[in-house]
């Protein structure tokens, strides 16, 4: 039998743990390995297949990947009648997008679903006499060969039809607008409830582009062109099937583990210290985030969450006070007067798009620890099925992982592929939780005792952080291959950035934080409250009274401290440096700078 969520929590649970598993009763777990691919999409014709036929070993790895649980899905530009008559193993494959994503076919039940309109004949029929030769018409395609593009791009512009030509090495595809392998294959992702975060793809041409932008791990194989390969996130040593075969061996082994795929690079971006960008992986990434409150930790993960979102990755958010009720996109199962329903919370992690909310505010603070094992052992058994949600972050971790919690096999193990904890105090949570992080965020008032109390109880010395203060929007960051404590100032999340903008703007800033035009005698006294009333004042003054503070460098002075805009303030202190320029010419670059960033249409 799996191992009891609660079994973890036995050691200071209450007696009531009866009724809490009537109210959150336990799944039932599945055995299983987290898989970060949970499906394979590839290209049939120069990546499958070699001169339209398939090797018996790529087909042998193909139901080698199958039976490992991972679902296959074949995307090609060609016609299903002619799929079918070269290649009988259709059987293989959850979807195939065909005719270069205008056509979506189950061969379970050899359903089909077109995707787009096909082309008039009246259309095809100008092609045939134009002197079109060995020309196709699938259910939605026309498909011909090199050099006749010619012919069908005059008789497109001649019929004013809004189609497309896509080439693929010698052949040549004629589609609506829009359609492509990408598309088709979001269309079999959306049927088959995966998350493209959770896809390899592999092809070889130039219509593979738009489908293997869409995976999180693009493969190219060896015969690929070579701007597929530039693109690719790995390239295969063997060519066409021996590239299939190859990519489904380093799945079944480990998953791609260790390989630094594109979204991987690109990163989630936290801040800044200095001028080096800090940025967070997006996979195999533990997070702790500390401080007391006020200290601006919550405003901070509330940034982080919007990003990793905005990237299409699922998130689980654990809400034990029903503070994160006003993100954007994101449904919550439980409320202030009920608690969560592991039904709800199923459904909502089977949709790849949902962003999900778990808010215990309902559940008495004694058994929210035991309500979150629940949570937990549902959220992992979803993982191992589904590769998601790729992030699971919980709030007020020291009341879901108090520091007498020990896992039971496998809780906050190797399943988790991404996991965020806010916290006032490190030394209230569990370790065996804080050994298992890798990153960590200190925020407010003395952080280099919060830093010391991780590094004793996780068991890791951490260098002696920076000594000077944090100021608002601030934060210690270290990480355990990073070296040094770094000083970083956090992007604030977008409700945080409108607001900024909204009243720096357009309203009325605090007195002390107001611009004034005074001229080089004090004789002025024009007050600037917010950054609209300013490029008025900018237009009127003189040219001595704008030089006076320009040469000063109030401008940027005033963006960096007043209103707290770094990055502008940098980019105005460089026109204040340019004495080349003239008074206009410095007041417009100012102007634009400014109407770029706060007053410029969204």
């Amino acid at each position: 039998m799996p191992a009891s969520p609660f079994h973890s929590l036995q050691i200071f649970a209450r007696r009531e743990n009866q009724r809490l598993c009537d109210t959150f009763p336990a799944p039932e777990l599945q055995v299983g390995e987290w898989m970060r691919y949970v499906a394979l999409a590839t290209d049939y014709d120069g990546t499958l297949a070699h001169d339209g036929v398939v090797a018996t070993t790529a087909i042998e790895a193909l139901e080698r990947l199958a039976h490992s649980g991972r679902k296959l899905i074949l995307v090609t530009g060609r016609e299903l009648p002619d799929l079918q008559r070269v290649f009988p193993r259709l059987d293989l494959f959850e979807k195939v997008v065909a005719e270069n994503g205008a056509l979506l076919y189950t061969p379970a039940t050899r359903e089909k679903r077109t995707l787009a309109q096909r082309p008039p004949d009246q259309f095809i029929d100008a092609l045939r006499r134009r002197g079109v030769t060995n020309m196709s018409a699938g259910e939605v395609i026309v498909a011909l060969w090199r050099p006749q593009e010619e012919i069908a791009i005059k008789a497109i512009a001649e019929f004013g039809l809004e189609l497309q030509v896509i080439f693929n090495k010698d052949a040549v595809m004629i589609l609506p607008s829009g359609v492509n392998k990408s598309t088709g294959l979001e269309a079999a992702l959306d049927e088959l409830r995966i998350s493209r975060h959770n896809l390899a793809g592999i092809g070889d041409a130039e219509n593979d582009h738009s489908f293997l932008s869409c995976c999180e791990c693009a493969v190219a194989v060896a015969n690929a062109i070579s701007a597929l390969k530039e693109k690719a996130d790995l390239v295969t040593k063997g060519d066409h099937g021996a590239g299939v075969v190859e990519l489904a061996g380093m799945l079944l082994q480990d998953d791609l583990a260790g390989l630094n795929v594109s979204a991987d690079r690109a990163g989630i971006r936290l801040g800044k210290a200095g001028d080096r960008e800090i940025v967070l992986k997006t996979h195999g990434q533990v997070v702790l985030v500390c401080g007391q409150s006020g200290s601006g930790k919550s405003t901070f993960v509330t940034g982080v969450i919007e990003r990793v979102a905005e990237r299409g990755y699922q998130i689980c958010l654990v809400d034990p006070e029903g503070d994160y009720g006003s993100l954007s996109g994101f449904v919550a199962t439980g409320d202030t007067g009920h608690p969560p329903s592991l039904d709800h919370l199923r459904q909502m992690l089977d949709d790849p798009k949902a962003q999900v909310t778990v808010n215990l505010a309902g559940v008495r603070i004694p058994d929210r620890a035991a309500a979150f094992a629940s949570a937990l052992s549902l959220i992992q058994e979803r993982q191992v099925h589904l590769g998601r949600p790729h992030w699971l972050v919980v709030d007020e971790a020291h009341q879901m992982l108090p520091s007498e919690w020990s896992p039971a096999r496998g809780q906050l193990g190797g399943e988790i592929p991404n996991l965020l904890l806010l916290t006032v105090h490190p030394q209230h949570v569990a370790p065996a939780a804080l050994k298992r992080v890798d990153t960590v965020i200190v925020m407010g008032a003395e952080p280099a005792g919060a830093l010391e109390e991780f590094g004793n109880i996780a068991g890791v010395r951490v260098p002696v952080p920076p000594s000077d203060p944090l100021e608002h929007g601030e934060a210690l960051l270290w990480q355990r291959d990073g070296g040094a404590v770094l000083k970083m100032t956090s992007d604030p999340p977008r409700a945080e950035r409108d607001r900024h903008k909204r009243k720096y703007a357009a309203g009325d800033i605090e007195e002390d934080r107001v611009f004034y035009f005074r001229g080089p005698d004090g004789k002025l006294n024009l007050r600037a409250q917010n950054l609209t009333v300013f490029l008025q004042m900018a237009d009127g003054v003189d040219d001595e009274t704008w030089l006076f503070h320009l040469h000063r460098g109030d401008y940027s002075r005033w963006l960096r401290e007043d209103v707290k805009d770094k990055e502008l303030a940098d980019h105005v202190a460089a026109i204040e440096r340019d004495d080349r320029i003239s008074p206009g010419e410095s007041r417009k670059r100012i102007r634009e700078a400014i109407e770029e960033k706060y007053t410029a249409p969204a």
